[in-house]
């Protein structure tokens, strides 16, 4: 709660334009899922249909969200994120990312590793009491790639002139 705290003081003080938490979590979920309906929305965050409604219309008016026939056929209209919509939400993440690699900038890489490996623990663990899964756009492949360092590369000796790189930040 915490971290999630100064993430939205560090978003207010740099630009009061940033994205409003509730829009920031749709758009996310939006974005990796594809259009959804109100009903879709409102089941994925176990929320009452008329919350999501009054933060989907404020999406719309924004402009960061648009309605769109369902690209699956059915009857419900589909909300989709918009170029200003994708725009915003990547700006936002990369604060976050920023913020959190300020946080572990004295960190080791192994450290840093060592607390997203245990972040998307809890995460996993948290959906799995919910039954409440959220979709993820990365494969275990992608998440590897968060760690640069290959087997391979782990088990060959470090060259003489290696430094040790800045920690990355976890992925938010």
């Amino acid at each position: 709660m915490l971290l999630s705290r100064h993430q939205v003081l560090a978003r207010r003080e740099r630009d009061p334009e940033r994205l409003e938490r509730s829009a920031y979590l749709l758009l996310s979920r939006i974005d990796t899922q594809g259009p959804m309906s109100i009903g879709q929305l409102a089941e994925a965050f176990g929320l009452d249909t008329s919350t999501v409604n009054r933060q989907t219309a404020a999406l719309l008016r924004c402009g960061l969200a648009e309605r769109v026939a369902d690209p699956d056929g059915g009857m419900a209209r589909k909300l989709r994120i918009t170029a200003e919509g994708a725009r915003r939400l990547a700006g936002d993440r990369e604060v976050n990312r920023s913020c959190l690699a300020r946080v572990v900038a004295d960190w080791s890489p192994e450290e840093v590793r060592e607390l997203e490996d245990v972040l998307v623990r809890l995460n996993r663990s948290a959906e799995a009491l919910e039954g409440r899964h959220w979709p993820r756009t990365e494969d275990d492949a992608a998440r590897a790639a968060c760690h640069p360092q290959t087997a391979q590369e782990s088990a060959a000796p470090a060259s003489p002139d290696s430094t040790n790189p800045a920690p990355r930040a976890p992925a938010l």
